[in-house]
């Protein structure tokens, strides 16, 4: 029979003798639903696909939507999400040290923000090393690549989404709790977080990677992923968003109800307020969409997955980070005096030297120490004790 083959749009799979294969047009023709067709003749070679890529996927040699152009459309979207990745990964590390070198920070409340944090960053790092194992070479013929490297890069880029998600969701969660308790125990909650925020999606990975090498080993695991296989990660996301969406309208109904009563004032809400701000924002800005998209298949909307899952969403690191770090004005504040403590030590620095340069070529100085020199010279001693004897 004909091996599979990769002919440079689209992966034919295996097939014996005289078997015609149909397969539906590549994904980046997302209008166009036709099918194309290739036949395994006797000579154990491919025939050329009829109807042809122009006419059965919509396009001709003057078309706009030709395979180059595509090819120059990725390659320019490419540079949008590494860029705004690479923006997301050191104002989230930045981020990170802040919250890390000053004690103030160090509470439930930042813990929490400084693990989201990790997650984003552990999502860009996913999207480098699937780029670089997947796509680096574009001589790579993607029919027969099924390596260790390449599934483990797409299991971590899975997990890495599914720690995004767990901890958005944590962040709802202890913001419905902070307006719900008077007292918030560091120790009895934090770590429950943690548990929650990282163990959950690694037994949903866990179950994952077990289904597909017992029902779908195919390639890369990038492939598009029968019912079970889907949803084992779709789920549990989905599941996320809708919960966080259920606590975005109660936590707007608190804040109004507290904001109302007589207790609701104060610094204590001022506090929250801050922290609702960012948290609401966040909940919709980073979830809604996938609600949008996750009853469709992978191949629809193509375009405007691209757009929302990679463009805009390489920059939601970079987001997370300015609402819970840079604009914050507790932040602002200890890096103002840090800033401050830093100036002023340089200047006692500066002028603990200056002060030092100046006694030593002081011409008072000078005179002093020449007094003392005179004063302990042997020439001198040898001189008054002569004079001495001479008088008696």
């Amino acid at each position: 029979g004909c091996a599979r083959d990769w002919d440079g749009l689209t992966c034919w799979p295996r097939a014996t003798f005289g078997e015609v294969v149909k397969i539906p047009c590549p994904r980046f023709f997302e209008e166009f639903t036709s099918f194309l067709q290739r036949n395994c003749t006797q000579e154990e070679y491919w025939s050329e696909p009829f109807p042809p890529y122009s006419i059965a996927c919509g396009f001709d040699e003057g078309s706009s939507k030709g395979p180059e152009d595509q090819k120059s459309y990725y390659s320019a979207f490419w540079r949008v999400y590494t860029a705004g990745y690479a923006a997301s990964v050191t104002s989230l590390i930045t981020a990170l040290i802040v919250f890390a070198a000053f004690r103030k920070f160090h509470c439930t409340r930042n813990y929490i923000h400084m693990h989201l944090f990790v997650s984003f960053i552990l999502r860009a790092v996913a999207v480098f090393t699937k780029d670089a194992v997947l796509f680096a070479d574009e001589t790579m013929d993607h029919c027969l690549m099924s390596t260790v490297a390449c599934k483990a890069a797409v299991a971590f880029f899975q997990f890495s989404i599914l720690a995004n998600f767990f901890w958005l969701l944590i962040e709802g969660i202890y913001l419905q709790t902070l307006l719900l308790l008077t007292f918030v125990s560091n120790k009895k909650f934090v770590w429950w977080f943690i548990f929650a925020g990282w163990g959950a999606p690694t037994a949903v990975m866990f179950a994952w990677v077990l289904t597909r090498i017992h029902q779908q080993n195919t390639g890369c695991w990038d492939d598009d992923e029968n019912g079970v296989v889907l949803w084992i990660i779709k789920g549990p996301i989905l599941l996320t968003v809708l919960i966080n969406f259920i606590i975005f309208i109660n936590v707007i109904r608190i804040l109004v109800h507290k904001l109302k009563s007589q207790e609701g004032g104060g610094s204590h809400s001022s506090h929250f307020v801050r922290l609702a701000k960012s948290t609401l924002l966040l909940i919709p800005l980073f979830g809604v969409h996938y609600i949008v998209f996750a009853f469709f298949p992978e191949s629809t909307g193509l375009e405007a997955r691209l757009y929302i899952e990679l463009g805009l969403g390489s920059f939601q690191g970079f987001v997370v980070a300015l609402l819970y770090c840079f604009s914050n004005a507790e932040v602002q504040t200890e890096l103002k005096k840090q800033l401050c403590r830093w100036q002023y030590q340089e200047y006692l620095t500066f002028t603990h030297k200056h002060g030092t340069l100046s006694r030593e070529t002081s011409p008072v100085n000078f005179v002093t120490q020449l007094s003392l020199l005179d004063k302990i010279s042997p020439k001198r001693r040898t001189s008054v004790f002569q004079e001495g004897v001479t008088t008696v």
